[in-house]
């Protein structure tokens, strides 16, 4: 398994280095755009028809600003913000993104809720302290169905609860790096709006259904990406195959994605393909066939609990 696991190394130092572009990425940021304006220009004439194809715009450039997280299609990080930063998608500035996704990128402290900024789980302490019925709603965000109706809410309200306290610092921490990304941001946001109130003329409402719809989308990928395990292999999903797979840039195989985060999106079905046993073993089984058969399982029944196993910081 160890030199399987040298030659995905190698495979993946080859695909990522021996060019400066990986032009597969780069014309998919574009096709992206394309796509995005095409869908915004088609509510003049189809109306809110064209939300759906604005929400698979959306998601798509989430999944194409991950992959310039992990340094695609450049080598160049500058490059590499310049071309994903506008947020079509509304919530999130870039660089905190980046900041915080390559955070969750320690495996070792994977689902921690105090040291893994993408976890969902809470230490016992913080969850004692929440009014009751916050934590009932918790337990229902436990549900794949649920997570998709009222999970971008809670999201979006935590995350920027938390900005805000990050932010108003007088100094050090997170604070200057934090107001610097917010005023990147600002200013995506007016370019934003800008073009879908005068270019697709569309009304606010209906672009921040589209933008709520993405994250409900997104919602299918990251609610079993992780699991508390003792063994750090352990608490990474595989799903196999789905329609959403492209969609996602292939990150439904996420165990691939995790132990070498520099393989591009294209790189990561042969990676897989290629040691399918052995993944399977290194994440103990923690393996879905389709997000159907997420669905089906998790629809409607809390996947796990909403406290850290382990985990009781105080």
């Amino acid at each position: 398994m160890k030199h399987g696991m040298h030659r995905d190394h190698e495979r993946a130092r080859v695909v990522t280095r021996s060019g400066s572009i990986e032009w597969r990425t780069l014309a998919l940021i574009l096709f992206c755009y394309a796509a995005w304006i095409a869908a915004g220009m088609l509510y003049r004439h189809a109306g809110p028809a064209s939300i759906g194809l604005l929400t698979l715009t959306i998601v798509l450039h989430s999944s194409l600003q991950h992959e310039a997280v992990h340094r695609h299609p450049t080598r160049h990080t500058g490059l590499n913000e310049a071309l994903v930063f506008l947020p079509i998608g509304l919530l999130v500035p870039f660089r905190r993104y980046r900041e915080q996704h390559l955070r969750h990128h320690a495996d070792s402290r994977l689902t921690d809720p105090y040291d893994d900024p993408e976890s969902f789980y809470l230490a016992l302490y913080d969850h004692q302290r929440l009014p009751r019925v916050l934590r009932t709603v918790l337990v229902w965000n436990n549900r794949l169905a649920v997570r998709m109706l009222i999970g971008p809410a809670i999201s979006a309200t935590g995350f920027l609860l938390t900005e805000m306290r990050t932010a108003i610092r007088v100094k050090g921490g997170d604070a200057p790096r934090s107001r610097g990304a917010w005023r990147q941001h600002a200013a995506g946001l007016i370019a934003v709006a800008a073009i879908v109130h005068f270019g697709f003329g569309m009304p606010a409402w209906a672009y921040l259904l589209a933008a709520y719809l993405g994250l409900s989308l997104l919602a299918v990928r990251s609610f079993c990406e992780h699991q508390w395990a003792e063994a750090p292999g352990g608490r990474t999903v595989i799903v196999e195959r789905s329609l959403l797979g492209p969609l996602f840039l292939n990150n439904n195989i996420h165990l691939v994605h995790h132990t070498h985060p520099g393989l591009p999106w294209y790189a990561l079905p042969a990676a897989y393909r290629a040691r399918r046993d052995e993944w399977q073993a290194i994440n103990g089984g923690y393996v879905f066939r389709s997000y159907g058969a997420v669905m089906r399982k998790f629809g409607l029944r809390a996947k796990e609990p909403v406290v850290h196993p382990v985990c009781d910081r105080r």
